[in-house]
């Protein structure tokens, strides 16, 4: 088999704290809005041709089709065979929004006024199908539906095609746009919501995520190939990995067990030790059991007090699938940057969890190095992705 490197070319991000690269980057850096974290600056006319092909559309699909021309933008001509380009963009979801819509129209109205494009507009697989449709990219086209490790899986899966030698390129990352009265209230009943209306990270305080939706998508490139035609690398996919819990529906394996051997996996992967690691993107949902397991898996693989980790979900809130997509998009935007994003809404050590070394206050300087970055999903499904500088 093949083991080519895998190059990052582009980057688009659609999220709550701000669209576009630097938009999105002063948003890490600044103060967290308040309640759900909606994206508030989006309108699909931009990025569609007509306006009822963007009604035709579920929002998690328009922020995906966004976000790969932005993507797209940054890598400018990616060229070559279209049978080995792909496309793999995650979802938690899908098209919730249409879904929850038509219901209501069909309870209020009847079965006849229930839309036709209920369907193709409600599929997890409609995002990536738009894209692969919009841009004639004609490899594989897959959707990775793996809960809140949707977006880190697919990134990693993208990656593993372009190092086979399967594909040449490949646009990579995850969308969601599930901010539903139903959604809302499931999440919160199952008490995962905050009900401080605030995201602590790893705080003594925390009590739940706030919902986000957003989208991240990333152009992937076999690393000779984007030399070769003089496209801007911006960092590189080492590595990856995919384990199972095994354990529970929701809550995470004790210790976080499943998650210690998914980074010991995707570290091996890489070809690197713990001790190369620069920095760890956590998943840090600000649940009680989700960063208490994670920081004990964190304290197995890298000791005490280990690299500086940040969870820029104190910011985001949680996009569920498109999680792991905005948080790669984070990291490869600090190793332009050299800093690395604080993590909001941390304030009070938990002396019953293990310690962390946490980036807070503001953004902090570093010298950028390999990253390694962690999404743990309902249902036991854990990711991590290992990035590094170009």
């Amino acid at each position: 088999m093949s083991t080519r490197r895998v190059a990052v070319t582009g980057i688009g991000v659609i999220s709550a704290a701000g669209t576009g690269r630097e938009a999105f980057w002063e948003g890490l850096c600044g103060t967290p809005p308040q309640g759900v974290r909606s994206v508030n600056d989006f309108d699909p006319n931009d990025w569609f041709e007509n306006k009822k092909e963007a009604r035709r559309t579920d929002r998690f699909a328009q922020f995906a089709i966004g976000a790969t021309a932005m993507a797209l933008e940054e890598a400018g001509d990616v060229g070559g065979d279209p049978i080995r380009k792909g496309v793999l963009i995650g979802t938690g979801i899908g098209g919730l929004l249409t879904l929850e819509d038509q219901i209501i129209t069909r309870y209020e109205k009847g079965e006849r006024r229930v839309s036709p494009f209920l369907v193709p507009m409600m599929m997890p697989n409609a995002g990536s199908a738009a894209v692969s449709m919009r841009y004639g990219w004609q490899g594989p086209c897959e959707t990775t539906v793996t809960a809140c490790a949707a977006g880190t899986h697919s990134i990693g899966n993208a990656a593993r095609l372009i190092r086979s030698g399967r594909c040449d390129a490949m646009l990579a990352g995850g969308s969601e746009a599930a901010i539903t009265p139903t959604a809302v209230a499931g999440f919160s009943n199952m008490t995962a919501l905050s009900s401080s209306g605030e995201s602590r990270p790893f705080d003594v305080r925390r009590d739940g995520f706030m919902m986000a939706e957003g989208a991240a998508v990333l152009v992937l490139e076999a690393w000779e190939r984007a030399e070769a035609r003089g496209a801007t690398i911006m960092g590189e996919v080492l590595g990856s990995a995919s384990t199972a819990d095994a354990h529970h529906i929701t809550a995470p394996a004790p210790g976080g067990l499943g998650a210690i051997t998914c980074m010991e996996l995707a570290l091996e992967d890489a070809g690197i030790s713990a001790a190369d690691v620069a920095h760890i993107n956590a998943h840090g949902t600000s649940t009680p059991l989700n960063d208490a397991a994670e920081a004990a898996a964190v304290a197995k693989v890298f000791g005490t007090p280990g690299p500086p980790i940040t969870s820029v979900k104190g910011v985001l809130g949680h996009a569920l699938g498109a999680a792991g997509a905005l948080e790669a998009a984070a990291i490869i935007i600090s190793f332009d940057k050299k800093q690395l994003p604080p993590t909001a809404g941390y304030g009070e050590p938990d002396p019953e969890m293990e310690p962390v070394n946490l980036v807070v206050g503001g953004p902090q300087s570093w010298e950028p190095g390999p990253t390694i970055s962690n999404s743990f999903g309902f249902g036991g499904h854990n990711g991590s992705l290992v990035l590094a500088p170009s």
